[in-house]
């Protein structure tokens, strides 16, 4: 039973991954961000893959989100835990904060975000009402309290096209629509993990507030990566705890 994790924007790497191979996965839609690392973390088997790339030169909207998740479910994974930088919205998510969400809208367009769109027999429509895997987001709640991490253990993210950052109306219209955080990667990664039906859950990490939020007028890159780096350290131990877990 393996652990698929997908890293984002502070998260190329897994310190402590025993990395065992690399294997490339060439899938009908495309080359995923980069080869899939497999290892063992903590003594469990784990396969790692960057989203925007090893190197970070995928921007969001590039991201082939389809074969990405393609190759995590050919090569057997049993569940994705999906790491993701995102922005606060809700007085609750100040930066550096853990967040689990347990919903999603998505503000995306003209990404292929299906697996259900050509070459059908039959029209096929998912249930969405819950995106994400709720077995696999209690399993990060749980761990999280073990590990002493204070996460906020739900809410809301509003998936933004990118890779530019909001402007303070676009924030404001996301809070009116019930948004607790924003990001660019959310959707549609996680639809398209339960066309494929595998379990996936997201750990959020809060860089920074969103725009025209406590009194900022413009969102330093600089500020935003030094907060990722400590709140990495924090996904590191949750993962400790959540890979002894599954």
């Amino acid at each position: 039973m393996t652990l698929a994790i997908i890293g984002g924007t502070g998260l190329t790497s897994l310190n402590g991954l025993e990395i065992e191979r690399r294997e490339m996965v060439h899938t009908p839609y495309g080359e995923p961000s980069g080869p899939i690392t497999h290892g063992v973390l903590d003594g469990k088997p784990v396969m790692f893959l960057a989203r925007h790339g090893y190197g970070h030169t995928i921007p969001p909207h590039k991201v082939n989100y389809r074969a990405n998740i393609w190759a995590l479910k050919h090569l057997n994974a049993n569940w994705i835990l999906a790491v993701a930088a995102v922005g606060g919205i809700a007085e609750d998510l100040s930066p550096g904060r853990l967040v689990f969400p347990d919903q999603i809208i998505d503000y995306t367009w003209y990404r292929d975000h299906t697996f259900f769109g050509e070459n059908l027999s039959q029209v096929v429509h998912i249930d969405f009402t819950q995106p994400y895997d709720r077995g696999l987001r209690a399993l990060l709640i749980e761990s999280a309290r073990a590990a002493g991490i204070d996460a906020v253990e739900q809410g809301t993210y509003g998936a933004t096209q990118g890779p530019r950052l909001e402007t303070a109306a676009e924030i404001s219209r996301m809070a009116r629509d019930g948004c607790s955080m924003v990001g660019m990667t959310g959707m549609p990664e996680v639809a398209l993990a339960r066309e494929l039906e595998l379990p996936y859950a997201t750990c959020a990490v809060v860089a920074n507030w969103a725009a025209g939020l406590h009194g900022q007028t413009v969102v330093a890159m600089s500020e935003i990566e030094s907060t990722l780096r400590t709140g990495m350290t924090q996904v590191r131990k949750l993962l400790t705890e959540l890979i002894h877990r599954l």
